[in-house]
């Protein structure tokens, strides 16, 4: 019996390297990687020995005997990313084992290289596979720096409470926390406690793991009505943020409207909706809100049709099998059934062609219900002192207490660095910040809001062989471990 990978996979593709048959695809330097929301079991080739669920980070990894529930599905899943490839060439009694390279250590500092110290500004995903590939492939003193008293970043604040699995990966990176060469130094703000120009004076190298901290605005008219929020508010809410209070989203009124179709939309949608006695990781101020809540509904727009919607099809899965609310597909548009019955079995509307079809307000329901709305254009947020609803392209109005906008995520600039307004990003050159040598970026502040949790260990990886590259060209500094300011954060920060 095979294995299978399940919804909480995070694309770091250890699970890859440990195979020992070679099938678990698309693997790094395929033309899909970082294209899937996930990685998939050929169950043509696996072998049932488990090395892939023994390195899983955020048990994403199961025998397909042991799919149980919503399990179940997945492995149909793993099957139909295969459906019409071509069966691996074990199965024609020739071998399947990777293709070994030959031992290179084109990543290693020279060993006489002086002591290199440095700082990694941010704790997130992106800034502990910088941490964790710095330690593994050099004897570098890392300084790990966060503006928050809390490491963790979008592992602790950004991923949804009651996806568990998906931030076991936390404890992965807290191992190097206590690590001999690394220093934290918490509630240290670049900007306000120390600047740009002095770390990359007093270190011999600087890494900005600083993630996208904007939602994008909606850009119409109303969006500064009390009541309209960003995504990131939310979902800082719900997980405990520090700079979201217990009261920040107000559930006092029936409807609560969500623009966007991604992943973030369908967290939050849930998150809402849901009973509360089944949410688990909620933080306390908010789960309190929760219960005492009077929304029933919560309706999610999405300018284009079904097929174009953003969101995985594992967190689509998790939001169909609930027992605790339902979901319905709002059919305003004719266009929306047609759409949903023209879906490929691989495409993510498919799994709606289950899903009731809702005409415009529909019947009061006696669960919470999420709607689905597609082919539905904000174009006015309406109220009068605070929001009262959605005024949508057609000109139908959708009231509601609360508009959140998940509708994607950009860079917020980093004072004392180059920042491009459109991409919301730092300039670079494979990791290399423009102009600013010795300083670098990884993560969503290099490439954009884009790509989930594994795909910033490649980026880490391409980020650090550019440091370990100007180290031996002898591009970075002599060495800070003399230098005051590490002193100096040391009295700023909590540890």
């Amino acid at each position: 019996m095979s294995f299978a990978i399940t919804q909480s996979c995070c694309v770091d593709a250890s699970c890859v390297a440990a195979c020992p048959v070679n099938c678990i695809h698309p693997a790094p330097g395929e033309p899909d990687f970082g294209s899937t929301d996930m990685l998939f079991v050929d169950p043509r080739a696996c072998i049932d020995c488990g090395a892939c669920a023994e390195v899983c980070p955020v048990d994403a990894v199961f025998p397909v005997e042991n799919l149980v529930g919503p399990l179940r599905e997945y492995a149909e899943v793993n099957a139909e990313y295969y459906a019409g490839k071509d069966a691996p060439a074990a199965l024609a009694g020739s071998p399947l084992f990777h293709a070994w390279d030959p031992v290179r250590f084109d990543r290693v500092l020279p060993a006489d290289f002086p002591r290199l110290d440095v700082a990694v500004v941010g704790s997130g995903p992106a800034a502990m596979y910088a941490v964790e590939d710095l330690l593994l492939h050099t004897t570098a003193h890392v300084t790990i720096i966060d503006r928050l008293t809390e490491p963790g970043g979008l592992v602790r604040f950004g991923v949804a409470p009651d996806h568990a699995s998906t931030k076991q990966i936390g404890e992965h990176f807290a191992r190097y926390h206590d690590h001999h060469r690394v220093r934290m130094r918490l509630g240290v703000e670049v900007g306000r406690d120390v600047t740009a120009p002095d770390l990359a004076r007093q270190y011999d190298a600087v890494i900005y793991a600083v993630g996208a901290a904007e939602s994008r605005d909606l850009g119409v008219p109303g969006e500064d009505l009390p009541g309209n929020l960003a995504s990131t508010t939310v979902v800082g809410w719900y997980n405990g943020h520090p700079d979201v209070p217990a009261d920040t989203v107000d559930l006092s009124g029936p409807r609560v409207v969500v623009v966007g179709t991604g992943n973030v939309s369908l967290d939050i949608a849930r998150v809402l909706a849901a009973a509360p006695a089944n949410l688990s990781g909620v933080a306390p101020g908010a789960l309190a809100a929760l219960r005492r809540s009077a929304v029933r509904e919560v309706v999610l727009l999405g300018r284009r049709g079904p097929r174009d919607a953003a969101w995985t099809r594992g967190e689509l899965l998790g939001l169909l099998r609930r027992d605790d609310l339902e979901v319905v597909v709002d059919d305003h548009d004719p266009r929306v059934a047609d759409e949903i019955a023209a879906a490929t079995t691989t495409e993510t509307a498919s799994l709606l062609r289950d899903v009731p079809l809702l005409s415009g307000a529909g019947e009061p329901s006696s669960r919470r219900r999420v709607v689905l709305r597609f082919h539905a254009a904000p174009a006015e947020i309406v109220g009068s002192g605070h929001v009262g609803g959605m005024r949508l392209g057609n000109g139908d109005v959708i009231e509601a207490g609360v508009v959140i906008r998940a509708i994607g995520h950009r860079g917020r600039e980093v004072p004392g660095l180059p920042f491009d307004p459109s991409s919301g990003t730092v300039p670079h050159v494979e990791g290399r910040v423009q102009d600013r040598p010795g300083t670098y970026v990884v993560g969503w502040i290099k490439r954009g809001a884009s790509g989930g949790i594994g795909a910033n260990r490649a980026d880490a990886a391409e980020t650090i062989a550019s440091l370990i590259a100007d180290g031996a060209a002898g591009v970075l500094g002599a060495g800070a471990s003399r230098n005051p300011v590490t002193r100096a954060l040391g009295r700023l920060a909590r540890r």
